[in-house]
């Protein structure tokens, strides 16, 4: 069974988790840290802004039912990938998006899907999503782990994360577990 892996960071790690772990093909979705200075850095570290680590989503999938290019269409749909460093009203060089890339063939797709985005006018501004490889990810401490599974009558949930899931749901109906 071959596998592959995808880090992606566009926001708060919450809301991306919530929407991969709904994505078929994907079977497990991580949230953590990476692109930073600081080793084994924690979320304190992270949320403070100065570490330099962008909270991210691991995704090991299967592209035998979906694909990376598949990933990434999601990633550009759920977040808005044309603000630098912000999220929302979450603001900070942790909150970028970015695409960490695990080969060279990750990094053509990556390109290639920024550059159809770019000129498709899906968005009025450019996108700004950093691409970049994958030095090393750190996974984010347990009570982060699941947190819209575990939480979804906080405040934060159905404000932020909702929303999110919803417009998977909307658009990529048919590329989910259920």
């Amino acid at each position: 069974m071959k596998r592959e892996t995808a880090t992606l960071g566009g926001g708060c790690f919450w809301c991306l988790e919530a929407v991969f772990l709904e994505l078929k093909g994907v079977d497990s979705v991580v949230s953590g840290y990476s692109g930073g200075t600081i080793e084994e850095p924690s979320y304190r570290d992270v949320s403070s802004g100065t570490s330099g680590h962008a909270e991210v989503v691991q995704l090991i999938f299967d592209p035998e039912k979906v694909s990376y290019r598949d990933i990434l269409e999601v990633f550009f749909t759920i977040h808005d990938p044309t603000t630098l460093n912000r999220q929302g009203a979450d603001v900070g060089t942790q909150y970028r998006s970015v695409i960490f890339y695990h080969s060279e063939e990750q990094k053509q797709i990556a390109e290639d899907v920024i550059g159809e985005l770019n000129r498709s006018d899906t968005w009025d501004n450019p996108i700004v999503t950093e691409i970049t490889p994958l030095h090393k990810f750190y996974p984010a401490e347990d009570y982060h782990q699941q947190y819209y599974e575990q939480n979804r009558d906080q405040p934060y949930c159905r404000l932020v994360i909702e929303p999110k899931v919803a417009k998977l749901r909307k658009h990529f109906m048919k590329k989910l577990k259920r």
